[in-house]
C-alpha cells in the first residue's frame, strides 16, 4: 500500500458568470460534447487519463453500480472535449441544488496540454456551469492539482471560501493491477 499524501484543499465560489471572452485556439480543431450515459469503461478512461498525474483516485475505486448511480444522475453532467478528432479532457458538473453547480472535476489530458487550450477550455465549463442561471458556481482544488490550478480559477472569478487538509492514498501498483482486472 502506498503512504498517504497530505491533502490541502481549498473551496472556492463564484458568484457571478465569467466576464472573460477567449476565442477559439487557432490551427486546433475542437469539439465539445455532452456526454448523457457516458459508458463506465470511457468515463474510467478519461478520468485516468486527466487525473492520474494529479492522484485522482475517488471514481477509479468505485464499484459500477456506484458509479454509474453519480456519473448517469440526472444532475451531474460529463462533457468531453476532442482535439483533433482524439479526446482531450473533460468537465463534471453537478447541479446540488436549483442555486448552486459545482465544478466537480476539469481537466486535460497530456497530450492536450501546452496547445493553448486550458484556459479556453475552463471558460467553456464555466459558460454551462451557468447555463441555468445558478446563485453560485462551487469548486475545490488541492496542493496535489496542477500548480496553477488555484491562480487560474482566481483570474475567472472564484474566490476562495475555506480550506482543509486530509489524506490521501494513491494507487500503487497492486492496486492498479487488481482494478484493471476489474474493469
Amino acid at each position: 500500500m502506498s503512504a498517504e499524501l497530505p491533502v490541502h484543499i481549498t473551496k472556492l465560489e463564484m458568484a457571478a458568470p465569467p466576464k472573460a471572452s477567449l476565442p477559439v485556439p487557432v490551427n486546433i480543431q475542437t469539439a465539445i460534447m455532452r456526454a448523457p450515459e457516458i459508458p463506465l469503461p470511457f468515463y474510467r478512461y478519461l478520468y485516468r487519463q486527466v487525473g492520474a498525474r494529479w492522484h485522482w483516485v475517488d471514481r477509479l475505486r468505485m464499484e459500477d453500480d456506484a458509479l454509474a448511480a453519480t456519473v448517469h444522475a440526472p444532475q451531474n453532467t460529463v462533457t468531453v472535449l476532442y482535439v483533433n478528432g482524439a479526446p482531450a479532457g473533460f468537465f463534471e458538473l453537478l447541479k446540488i441544488e436549483d442555486d448552486i453547480v459545482e465544478l466537480t472535476h476539469f481537466g486535460l489530458i497530456e497530450h492536450a496540454l501546452g496547445l493553448g487550450i486550458g484556459k479556453w477550455f475552463l471558460l467553456q465549463a464555466l459558460y454551462a456551469a451557468w447555463q441555468d442561471s445558478p446563485k453560485k458556481v462551487v469548486t475545490t482544488t488541492n496542493n496535489l492539482d496542477h500548480p496553477r490550478a488555484l491562480q487560474l480559477y482566481q483570474m475567472f472569478g472564484f474566490s476562495p471560501v475555506s480550506t482543509s487538509s486530509a489524506t490521501l492514498t494513491p494507487i500503487d501498483e497492486a492496486e492498479w493491477r487488481d482494478l484493471a482486472a476489474r474493469f
